[in-house]
């Protein structure tokens, strides 16, 4: 998504995780606790993806997108899909995305990663567009959460 910001991905926790679930430190009924609302979120309003559940290993995960924001109001909290979170992405100034992957089968859920959304971005994104995807650092106050190493180093070697 063309607003998308200070992504967060959480796949080194989930990597933790579940080597403490190979390693018997901690029970698949520990990490397959997933609550009804989520497994009907899952149902009704998640995608589907490819990957196969690291716990069954017989389902494919269900990416389920919740949002969360001031201006949203009483559908903070909601489970969207990735069309509607596009289209709000136009119309709301910002927005905070959590993603949370679910196996509908075995009820093993994990936080993938979040973002930020909405209009707030598309100054941001068009600077990106025009200057080969670094903004300018003109008066910018440091690196943001979502920075990745080499976005740090290329800033460093503008200035």
């Amino acid at each position: 998504m063309r607003t998308q910001r200070q992504v967060v991905d959480y796949s080194l926790q989930k990597r933790a995780l579940l080597r403490e679930v190979q390693s018997g430190r901690v029970g698949t009924y520990e990490v397959c606790d997933a609550s009804p609302y989520l497994k009907n979120a899952a149902r009704f309003h998640g995608e589907a993806t490819e990957e196969r559940c690291p716990i069954c290993r017989r389902e494919n995960l269900t990416h389920v997108h919740y949002i969360y924001g001031d201006e949203l109001k009483q559908s903070a909290g909601q489970a969207r899909t990735s069309a509607e979170l596009s289209v709000l992405a136009m119309t709301v100034r910002e927005f905070q995305v959590y993603v949370v992957e679910v196996c509908r089968g075995c009820a093993w859920n994990h936080l993938v990663e979040q973002f930020l959304l909405g209009r707030d971005g598309l100054s941001a994104g068009d600077a990106e567009s025009r200057h080969g995807g670094a903004v300018a650092a003109s008066g910018s106050a440091g690196p943001t959460r979502g920075d990745s190493r080499a976005a740090k180093r290329r800033r460093e070697a503008r200035r």
